[in-house]
């Protein structure tokens, strides 16, 4: 059995009750990329499972690319904790080669295309929720990469419902990346990482904007250990009537 940290499961649970992410009866469909943020997810909701006073399901569901991968000791890990699993096989990879211009960025494309096919696959099988593994350190990296190169003010939010009705909710959240890679360390379980990206096989130019944004972010948090404790708190205490928008302004009325 994995060991999977109180830290983890704390923050975890906490976000949960906050946000009432899952409820009693949930049907949960889980984007399980193999990399140490969706393992942590996986296991996270199976820690839930056991210890939460209402009852859900879910499943576990990795998108290829048709690229080849070889992603067996997936379905094994999977099959070894008892979690449901499925494998959708895609042709992504084929298609980016069309439709992905020399020189373009891809993240988005394939971000996309993914996350297409999930919800495909939940709204197929019957699941009213997609749970995605994305942690507080891609909410902050998502909105200083939108205030710098977008010129908006927008990160990733514990729960949103999409246009076809599907439920999307980030149970990691609040925990660190830090967390999520020791859970992965600690417990000596394969994962995959960047060297599956199918950006990689291609000629066009790497991402810059979110490793620029994580190496500032970095180089913050060195100067302040608490500066993601205070970020965090802040994207809970907006003031909208202090920014330019007029719709939010305080107006005196004549």
């Amino acid at each position: 059995m994995v060991e999977l940290s109180k830290k983890i499961s704390k923050l975890v649970g906490k976000t949960n009750a906050h946000y009432s992410l899952i409820k009693e009866g949930d049907r949960v469909l889980v984007g399980f990329s193999g990399g140490k943020d969706s393992l942590t997810l996986l296991h996270s909701l199976n820690h839930l499972k056991r210890v939460a006073p209402f009852n859900f399901e879910f499943k576990a569901v990795t998108v290829t690319y048709g690229m080849g991968e070889q992603i067996e000791f997936l379905a094994n890990h999977c099959k070894e904790h008892g979690i449901e699993h499925e494998i959708v096989d895609t042709q992504i990879f084929d298609l980016a080669g069309e439709k992905i211009r020399k020189n373009s960025s891809f993240c988005s494309f394939f971000s996309r295309m993914r996350r297409g096919y999930l919800y495909t696959a939940a709204l197929e099988q019957g699941y009213n929720k997609l749970a995605l593994g994305h942690h507080l350190d891609d909410a902050m990296e998502s909105f200083f990469m939108n205030f710098f190169y977008n010129g908006t003010m927008r990160s990733m939010p514990p729960i949103y419902k999409a246009e076809n009705g599907l439920e999307v909710i980030r149970p990691l959240i609040f925990c660190r990346e830090r967390q999520l890679r020791a859970f992965a360390d600690t417990n000596e379980i394969r994962v995959i990482g960047d060297e599956a990206c199918p950006g990689l096989r291609f000629d066009i130019k790497m991402p810059h904007a979110r490793q620029s944004t994580k190496e500032l972010l970095a180089k913050l948090e060195e100067e302040n250990p608490r500066i993601f404790v205070s970020m965090k708190s802040a994207f809970s205490n907006m003031q909208p009537s202090t920014f330019f928008n007029k719709d939010f302004l305080d107006r005196i009325e004549d």
